[in-house]
């Protein structure tokens, strides 16, 4: 791999959203995504109590990046050991932790948008996870066994589970500056055909993101939650999951809409704030690399608004975009 460390995506990142058409189908009433949780046992407390709230039951899967944070042996075996008790996918956090080499470093694939001291600060924690991973060698045989893709049908709604977007798995083409270009629905509507799904839920970009492409049942949707475990709104201190059910939500959805004959709504991780902040800066203490990427982002919400994350979404590619870091 030439590109630098934390900048390329590995090729057997590669998939292709054919391969999301041939990913096993399992069938779901109701479907919680949880992407990006990284290492946020607050958040999956949470989480799992939500589901717990709910009328019948629900399938949780963690499409990927549920590491990050959780450095200390017990946190990396306690989120690992409840994750893993459910459905889950890998991401690239996953993906890297199990790798021979460390020539992706952390593996996300970062854009040129993106500064290159963010970019070295990833690879620095993925580089300390790695090191608590291989204190655990019998977690690590079970993240290498994670699929990459999953496929759910939940009514007549078939949903694609991807942690980064429709061809690889570090993909950014389901980030919010990438689907609010202009020309790029044609292209998008053409990987949900390949794929025969309605959704494409995803995380990766850690910027949540609602839009809508043409597709087999009326519009698609491309669910991006962007963070369960870690702020998503300007001014707000919760996480966000996606939730898939014909059933409606005993939690008021921040948005949604319907697909097929499911609804498809954006959840609100209420997670333990001090408790979350305290966990944190006990592995991540003040000018760790973590804290300068991270902290502002848990303490204050990133740049990134709801009306930008889930506009009207008539003429939702109409190349209005938001700022957002």
């Amino acid at each position: 791999m030439n590109a630098l460390p934390g900048r390329a995506c590995p090729l057997d990142y590669r998939y292709g959203a054919a391969a999301v058409a041939g990913a096993p189908t399992f069938e779901a009433e109701t479907l919680y995504v949880v992407g990006g949780l990284y290492g946020n046992l607050a958040a999956l407390d949470e989480i799992e109590r939500m589901a717990a709230d709910e009328a019948g039951p629900v399938t949780i899967l963690f499409n990927g990046d549920f590491n990050w944070f959780n450095v200390g042996d017990a946190g990396f075996a306690e989120i690992n050991r409840r994750v893993l008790a459910h459905r889950a996918t890998a991401g690239n956090v996953e993906a890297e932790l199990v790798r021979a080499d460390a020539e992706a470093g952390c593996g996300c694939a970062y854009p040129a948008s993106v500064d290159q001291a963010t970019v070295e600060r990833s690879n620095a924690i993925h580089a300390r996870l790695c090191e608590t991973a291989l204190r655990h060698p019998g977690i690590l045989a079970r993240l290498a066994a994670l699929p990459r893709l999953g496929r759910c049908r939940v009514g007549r709604a078939t949903v694609g589970i991807v942690h980064g977007d429709a061809e690889s798995l570090a993909g950014w083409d389901f980030d919010i500056a990438a689907l609010d270009r202009h020309g790029v629905a044609d292209a998008l509507a053409a990987q949900f055909h390949a794929a025969a799904v309605d959704v494409f839920a995803c995380s990766h970009t850690c910027l949540p993101v609602f839009r809508q492409v043409p597709s087999r049942h009326g519009p698609g949707l491309i669910a991006n939650n962007g963070a369960a475990g870690m702020p998503n709104f300007r001014g707000a201190r919760h996480g966000v999951i996606t939730r898939v059910s014909q059933r409606p939500s005993p939690t008021r959805p921040l948005y949604g809409t319907r697909v097929a004959d499911a609804n498809v709504d954006a959840l609100a991780v209420r997670y333990d704030h001090a408790r979350f902040a305290a966990e944190f800066v006990a592995d991540w203490p003040a000018g760790s690399p973590a804290h300068l990427s991270y902290w502002q982002r848990i303490a204050d919400g990133p740049q990134h608004d709801i009306e930008c994350a889930a506009p009207r979404l008539a003429g939702a590619f109409a190349g209005a975009a938001c700022a957002s870091t």
